[in-house]
This record gives structure tokens, C-alpha cells and sequence, in this order.
């Protein structure tokens, strides 16, 4: 038998029961798949950048307010942040989140129109099959969070908060297979200058200081400092200015480079190492250095094996093929959810979308807006709202995720 309860409630049925309470929850992402698929392709074709998703939040919250039974709170503490709630309060709230932010030129190529298209379709089946069971108590919160690719929408919200009332977070990211978790890396971004001083190249070179050359060791010596960082340790980086005329002796050079590790606690030794490769290519040339680091640091994803032991279970059910190895071959970047999993248990699984092209490439734009994509998104979106509905109605498996949550937390 399976029991759930919430506020004081105690469900029991067995698995049949269960069973169809899922197929209630699959027919509801069917019966709107239509206006899914429209959300979503009316997301892709107006791509919109980090902060600036006017369009996006807009769509999404006449999406819910025209579903009818949502509280919807548009401009939700940051101008295109949203949030829409069903559900009484006093019991369990589950929080659905949603992203909608493109990539500068290539557009959603890495299909954040789809990630917006799965929270809200598992949220509308969560809802539907909640409310067969009235007596339990469970709240459904999408929380429209944006600027993942550049800014960290999720910890401007969780700056003030946001996230604090709710039980578990669910969301899912589009890649080149079905994974119920990949490991995402902590990050950090530093911006470089280096000041010089100008003068004729030809003429007096002597008189100058070079930026320029300042910029290229820097760049060389963070390259050489590759050999001796850990293999799961990565950076980045590029030159973003690098002079204005090749008789002049640059005054100012600046980079921008990324700085990443699997563990947010390890991101500070290699902050450091960066920051002495910078400031000896400051000696070696005579610059000044000014070093600016992002004030936002994103978090590695922590995992919880309940959840994704639910989830893979619910997307066997559905078709879904996971790998055996614990950690896949694939997408391996930085996301903001991961400083939401330091707050709240969740899981962050990533889907295939029927293609083998990479993210962040002009083909994955083109798949993240093809119909074949619709299919695997609305499975996913089944997938997760099924293991949502194990958790809110069992207590014994909420208890389960929660200790998991502290138990990775402590390690981390």
C-alpha cells in the first residue's frame, strides 16, 4: 500500500490506484499539448536575452491566468520574474520552476523555451490530478526565474526569499539524452584589466607599457595553469579588448574568463591561482591590474537519489532510456539551480529532445523549435510531475528525499 499524507491527512490506496491517478495526470499534459506547443514556439521565436524576457513573462503569465485557478504575480521581485500558485496553504508546497532566457545571436540554443514548456505542462498535470484528492493538502508554486545564462535570476530570488516556503523544486533541462542527473559545475566569472600607457609603436615603443602583452601572457599563463589543476577543473576565457590601432601601443586590454569547479567549496583555491597568474602577467609588464569578480557565483547541483530514483522509474513507465553509468556523457556546464538546491531538496534531470547536436550550437536552436521536440518535452514534463505525485503521497519517500538533501548537503 501506498500512504501519503499532508496537514494532518492520510491517503492509502495501492498501486492500481496510483497507477491511475498518473494516467489523470498524462491526460491533462495531452489535452494541452495545442497550447503548450504554442507557448513554447512563441517563447523560441522571439528570443529574448538575460533581464530582458518581456515577451516570455508576459506569455507565460496569460498562460496561467487563462487557465483559470491560478494566483498569478506577474513582475515577481525582478521585472520579468513571475510566480502562479494553486492550491490551499498549510500542507506541502512543491515548486515548479521555469526558464526562459536565449543566447546572445543563436537564439534558444539551449532550448530554454522548452524548460518553460515543462514547467508549466507538470504543473498543469499536478493540479489536475490534485484536484481528485481534495483532501490533501499539497500547494503548486511556478516560479518563473530568468536570466540563467547570464546573471543568476535564481539567486536575485533567493536573495529575498523566494524559494524559503517550499518542500521540493522540479525542473528539467533539454540536452542529447535522458538523464535524471548530470553534474554541473560551480562558477565563477572575473573580469581582468590591465592599464598601460600609449604611445607610436614605430616611433618611441620604448615610451609605453603594453596592455596587449599583458592581456597575452595572462591568457598564456591561465594556459599553462591547466596542466596543473585537477582534470574535472576547467577555465576559460577570452580577450574582449585588445587595442584600437596596430601602430599604438594598447593602454587597455580586458578579458573575461570563467572559472569552474565541481565543488562550489574548491572554487576559491582556483580563484586564487587565477588571480596570481593575472597579476604576474601585471609584474611582467609594468600594468596596473584591476580584477573584478562576479558577485553572483553559481553553485554546483547537488543531487538527491530519491527524486531521481523516482524519476527514472516514472520515465521507464513512459519510454524513457537511461544510461547505466552514474554520470553521462554529456552536457557539463553551470546552472543557478544548483545554488536553489542548496536551499530546498529538488531535481534538475535533463531530457532528449530527439537530436544529437550540441547545446549552444545553431542546430540546437533549430531542434529546440521543431515538433519532433514536443513529443520528448511533454514526456518529460509527465515524468516529472509523476515523481512530484510519489513524493506528496507518500510520507515515508518525502522524509527519504528530505534526508538526502541534508545528508549531501553536510558533504558538500
Amino acid at each position: 500500500l501506498i500512504g501519503g499524507e499532508a496537514a494532518g491527512h492520510r491517503l492509502t490506496m495501492g498501486p492500481e490506484e496510483l497507477a491511475a491517478l498518473k494516467a489523470v495526470l498524462s491526460r491533462a499534459v495531452e489535452d494541452a499539448a495545442a497550447g503548450l506547443s504554442a507557448l513554447s514556439h512563441q517563447i523560441w521565436s522571439q528570443p529574448e536575452l538575460a533581464y530582458q524576457e518581456s515577451r516570455a513573462h508576459d506569455a507565460l503569465c496569460n498562460f496561467f491566468l487563462t487557465a483559470g485557478g491560478w494566483q498569478v504575480k506577474p513582475h515577481y521581485h525582478l521585472d520579468t520574474a513571475f510566480r502562479a500558485d494553486w492550491g490551499p496553504e498549510g500542507g506541502l508546497a512543491v515548486g515548479v520552476l521555469c526558464e526562459y532566457d536565449a543566447l546572445p545571436q543563436i537564439g534558444h540554443a539551449c532550448g530554454h523555451n522548452l524548460i518553460a514548456e515543462v514547467g508549466v505542462a507538470s504543473s498543469l498535470a499536478l493540479k489536475a490530478v490534485l484536484e481528485t484528492l481534495p483532501d490533501l493538502k499539497v500547494k503548486v508554486s511556478v516560479i518563473g526565474t530568468p536570466a540563467e545564462e547570464d546573471g543568476g535570476g535564481k539567486i536575485d530570488l533567493i536573495q529575498v526569499g523566494v524559494f524559503n516556503d517550499l518542500d521540493m523544486v522540479l525542473m528539467a533541462h533539454p540536452a542529447q539524452e535522458d538523464a535524471s542527473y548530470m553534474p554541473s559545475m560551480a562558477l565563477n566569472e572575473v573580469t581582468v584589466k590591465y592599464f598601460g600607457k600609449a604611445t607610436h609603436a614605430a616611433g618611441y615603443p620604448w615610451e609605453g607599457i603594453n596592455a596587449l602583452d599583458a592581456a597575452v601572457l595572462a591568457y598564456t599563463n591561465l594556459s599553462a595553469l591547466r596542466q596543473q589543476l585537477k582534470p574535472d577543473w576547467k577555465l576559460h576565457g577570452i580577450i574582449k579588448h585588445g587595442g584600437v590601432k596596430p601602430n599604438i601601443i594598447p593602454s587597455y586590454s580586458e578579458l573575461l574568463f570563467y572559472l569552474r569547479t565541481t565543488k562550489y567549496k574548491d572554487l576559491c583555491t582556483l580563484c586564487e591561482k587565477a588571480t596570481q597568474c593575472f597579476k604576474a602577467a601585471s609584474l611582467a609588464t609594468g600594468c596596473q591590474v584591476e580584477l573584478e569578480f562576479g558577485e553572483k557565483v553559481y553553485y554546483n547541483v547537488i543531487p538527491n537519489e530519491t527524486l531521481q530514483r523516482l524519476y527514472e522509474v516514472n520515465g521507464r513507465s513512459l519510454g524513457m532510456e537511461f544510461k547505466t553509468n552514474k554520470i553521462p556523457n554529456s552536457l557539463t556546464g553551470s546552472t543557478d539551480f544548483g545554488n536553489v538546491s542548496f536551499i530546498v531538496p529538488g531535481i534538475h534531470p535533463y531530457f532528449y529532445i530527439g537530436t544529437s547536436a550540441l547545446n549552444h550550437s545553431e542546430e540546437y536552436t533549430e531542434a529546440a523549435g521543431s515538433k519532433e521536440a514536443q513529443y520528448f518535452t511533454l514526456r518529460t514534463a509527465k515524468a516529472l510531475a509523476m515523481t512530484a505525485l510519489d513524493v506528496v503521497l507518500n510520507p515515508d519517500l518525502l522524509q527519504q528525499m528530505k534526508g538526502d538533501f541534508e545528508k549531501v548537503k553536510l558533504q558538500e
